[in-house]
């Protein structure tokens, strides 16, 4: 007789129990005092833009674990590191015996963030939009968490009025001459995966004052060879990896599609850091601010 496997949600289902029953039994006991407030003492952070927030706060010295988005400032690189926002495993999280984990929003997979909601460690999400307000409100969730809500009103107004005005200069440029801008995420197998609406790269696009060239829907998706040669990028915008696994520049302009566009034929391509180009966090406006000078020269 054959045993069948049990499926993974299944087994994280088992898991969420059985971590919830340990850790249950190590955590303090909390006395039930109206305040009740958030212990951030051992607190790992999870997402870079979170991360970065907390050291712009001037609070890291919580931060016991980060998450491998999270490589700004440098001195976070020395924290361990707990994996992937995206593909968290709760045994790594859990074994650095946290008081909370403060995540932004998105990260995952849903098993996962079950059995660490599960375990009696204080599970807190950051919201996560791509806009100006969208980065303020971090900003003050984070500090709220973090019972810093001074400090989170003055980060807001250093850093909202440093968005303000680097997104009026960018929205001083005539919309005749603002350019087409293709994002792409990878080539996977040949195929330009591409950033269409509702992302980070639209939502640095639009802030930079330029426009999304493949703008007519949500999410990523590849591109088809004539959806590429429609869009007339002028410009091909993607993340300096810094590990050497992103294609390089010839081998875009080798793919036949991309070869026909303003972009290709001007070797127009633009390469950021990835946390500072799509991080939406306290150092965005410098990122629109270089973004644009990339695209419109100055």
């Amino acid at each position: 007789m054959t045993m069948r496997k049990e499926p993974q949600s299944k087994r994280l289902q088992v898991m969420a129990f059985s971590v919830a029953a340990i850790v249950l039994s190590l955590a303090p006991v909390s006395n039930g005092t109206a305040a009740d407030k958030l212990d951030t003492t051992r607190l790992v952070s999870v997402g870079g833009d979170v991360t970065e927030i907390i050291y712009a706060l001037d609070e890291q010295d919580r931060l016991i674990a980060r998450d491998s988005t999270s490589m700004y400032p440098e001195a976070v690189m020395k924290l361990p590191d707990v994996g992937y926002m995206r593909a968290l495993s709760p045994e790594g999280i859990l074994a650095m015996n946290p008081t909370a984990i403060i995540a932004i929003e998105g990260s995952g997979p849903p098993e996962a963030l079950n059995v660490l909601k599960n375990a009696s460690v204080p599970f807190e999400t950051v919201p996560n939009a791509y806009t100006r307000e969208g980065i303020l409100a971090k900003i003050d969730r984070v500090g709220e968490l973090l019972d810093q809500p001074e400090k989170a009103k003055a980060l807001e107004g250093k850093v909202g009025a440093d968005l303000d005005a680097a997104i009026a200069d960018a929205a001083k440029r005539p919309e005749g001459e603002r350019k087409r801008i293709l994002f792409i995420l990878n080539m996977q197998g040949g195929k330009v995966m591409a950033s269409g609406t509702g992302t980070a790269a639209d939502g640095i696009i639009t802030l930079s004052g330029s426009v999304n060239a493949v703008g007519n829907f949500p999410g990523y998706k590849p591109l088809t060879d004539e959806a590429i040669i429609e869009a007339k990028p002028d410009v091909i915008l993607m993340m300096n990896r810094g590990d050497g696994s992103a294609t390089k520049n010839e081998d875009l302009l080798k793919q036949p599609a991309l070869a026909l566009t303003p972009a290709a034929q001007n070797q127009a391509i633009i390469r950021m850091d990835g946390l500072y180009l799509l991080g939406f966090g306290p150092r965005t406006a410098s990122a629109v601010r270089e973004l644009n000078a990339a695209i419109y020269g100055g």
